[in-house]
C-alpha cells in the first residue's frame, strides 16, 4: 500500500531500524533476510533523501533526520494500531491479548497478586507480561513495548494520560530481636544505624537521599545496597541494621518475617503511585477493562494492608 508515493509497509521496517540501528537485528525481529532489510533501507533513503542510518566503524549511527522521524513513525504506528487494527469489542473471557506492564518489584509484591486474583475470578483468558521498571519508562510507551506503566508521579510523562492509584507512606523496619527494636525510634537512633537500601538507576534522582540531605540534614550510613525493594526486610534480619520501605510492603513481609515496623521519626512526603498509558490508547477497550481491574485490585490491596496494620 502506498501513500504519497511511500510504501507504508516500509514504516514498520523504519521503526525497528531506528530502534535497533542494526540490519541484522531488524531482520531477526521482522523474520526477514538481511538483504531484504538492506533493500528496504535503500528505498527509505531514496524517499527521504537522507541516509537515516550511517555506518561508522562497526556501528550504525542515526542521522538528525532519523532522530526526528523516530518518535513520529512510532506515534503513527501506535495510532494505526489503536484506531484501525485493535479489535472493537474486547471480551475478557475470550481474548488472546497479552498485556505488557512495566512496574517495580514492590508493585509486583503488593499489588499484582490482587490483579491476578481478579483475573482468575473473572475467568479471563488475558495474559500478562510484567516487566522490570526501567530508567525512562515513558519511552516504553512511545516504542509500543508497554501497554501500561505503574510508577511514582515523579516519573510520569506529561505527554500521556495517567491516574493516581493510591498514596503510600514510608516506614522503617528492623529485626525484632535487634537493639533497635527496643524502645522508641528517634532521629538519632535512625541516623546512627546501619542502613540497607535499594539503589535506583545511576542517573535517577535518589528520592530518599534527596529528602534526607535537603530537609532533615541526615546522611545515612549505608551498609549494603540492592536492586530490589522486596528483599530489603530479609536483609536486616540478624543484624542491628535498618531499612526504609513502603508501608504496604512492610506489613506484607511482617506476616512471615521476624521484623518490627516503626513510623519514621520525621515526616517524609507520601509517594503517589500512578497508572499511565499511551495517549492513543484512551479508547482501547482492553486497556479500559484492565485499568478498571487494576483500580479494583488497588481497593483490595488497601483493605488487606489496613487489616494487617490494625
Amino acid at each position: 500500500m502506498r501513500f504519497k508515493k511511500l510504501d507504508l509497509n516500509l514504516l514498520v521496517a523504519l521503526d525497528i531500524l531506528l530502534e535497533e540501528r542494526s540490519i541484522t537485528k531488524t531482520a531477526e525481529r521482522l523474520s526477514m533476510s538481511p538483504s531484504a532489510v538492506s533493500n528496504s533501507l535503500s528505498r527509505l533513503r531514496d524517499y527521504f533523501e537522507d541516509d537515516l542510518l550511517t555506518q561508522i566503524g562497526r556501528r550504525m549511527v542515526i542521522t538528525p533526520l532519523g532522530e526526528n522521524l523516530q518518535s513520529q513513525v512510532r506515534n503513527a504506528l501506535n495510532n494505526i494500531e489503536s484506531t484501525i487494527l485493535m479489535q472493537p469489542n474486547f471480551e475478557p473471557d475470550k481474548t488472546e491479548r497479552i498485556f505488557s506492564i512495566f512496574c517495580s518489584d514492590y508493585t509486583l509484591t503488593v499489588l499484582v497478586p490482587h490483579i491476578l486474583e481478579i483475573v482468575s475470578e473473572q475467568k479471563s483468558t488475558a495474559r500478562f507480561k510484567f516487566l522490570p521498571q526501567v530508567e525512562d519508562p515513558h519511552e516504553q510507551l512511545e516504542k509500543g513495548k508497554a501497554d501500561l506503566l505503574i510508577i511514582p508521579t515523579e516519573f510520569v510523562s506529561k505527554d500521556h494520560p495517567n491516574e493516581i492509584l493510591y498514596d503510600e507512606k514510608f516506614v522503617c523496619v528492623v529485626w525484632e530481636q535487634s537493639d533497635l527494636a527496643q524502645g522508641e525510634m528517634t532521629i538519632e537512633r535512625y541516623a546512627n544505624a546501619g542502613h540497607v537500601v535499594m539503589r535506583p538507576a545511576p542517573t535517577r534522582p535518589n528520592y530518599f537521599e534527596n529528602q534526607f540531605n535537603q530537609k532533615f540534614d541526615i546522611k545515612r550510613r549505608i551498609i549494603a545496597t540492592t536492586f530490589s525493594f522486596a528483599v530489603l526486610p530479609s536483609l536486616i534480619i540478624g543484624s542491628n541494621n535498618i531499612t526504609t520501605i513502603h508501608s504496604k510492603l512492610a506489613y506484607k513481609m511482617a506476616s512471615f518475617l521476624p521484623i518490627k515496623i516503626f513510623d519514621l521519626p520525621f515526616e517524609l512526603p507520601e509517594m503517589h503511585q500512578c497508572l499511565q498509558w499511551h495517549q492513543y490508547r484512551n479508547n482501547d477497550e482492553g486497556l479500559i477493562w484492565l485499568r478498571n481491574l487494576i483500580s479494583e485490585a488497588t481497593l483490595r490491596m488497601n483493605e488487606t494492608t489496613h487489616k494487617k496494620s490494625v
